[in-house]
């Protein structure tokens, strides 16, 4: 379903990307809305897609886990279930926390966590590498994050 946004749905996005944990009447307050036009605009949103769930933000450095890698992939694709096989097994594996797919040189990209190096070795070795169809992996450690606020230019 496709809608139109205007204004009013901007400004209620604009809140919402702000401040995720504001009560229906401090949004609406915000927005300079009545709470029963935010409620609609806010369901009729949803509706469309353009609002998902709402999902807690954890910050994996506080729960223990001091390495986060990006690794890319690219496929042997003589198989034509390669993409399929791989992403349901890298789906096992709890340490991935992101799956993206892309069209390009790189087919696919895996974020892992892990508590530190020699964990990060560990999942490598065992999990990581023993995933189907891999013709080439290239690492990339973060090192800082930057920006991360998944705002839009609403």
């Amino acid at each position: 379903m496709s809608i139109q946004i205007d204004d009013t749905d901007r400004r209620l996005i604009r809140q919402l990307l702000a401040a995720p944990d504001l009560s229906t009447a401090e949004l609406a307050d915000r927005a300079g809305v009545t709470t029963a036009t935010c409620w609609r605009r806010l369901d009729r949103l949803r509706a469309a897609g353009v609002l998902g769930a709402a999902q807690a933000v954890i910050d994996w450095r506080a729960m223990g886990y001091e390495v986060e890698v990006s690794l890319r992939f690219t496929l042997d694709k003589t198989n034509p279930r390669a993409f399929d096989e791989f992403i349901a097994a890298a789906r096992e594996v709890p340490e991935v926390i992101n799956i993206e797919t892309f069209l390009g040189r790189v087919d696919v990209r895996l974020n892992v966590i892990a508590r530190d190096m020699r964990h990060y070795q560990e999942i490598y070795r065992a999990r990581i590498l023993t995933l189907p169809h891999i013709a080439d992996i290239e690492a990339l450690m973060l090192v800082a994050t930057i920006k991360d606020d998944g705002a839009l230019p609403v």
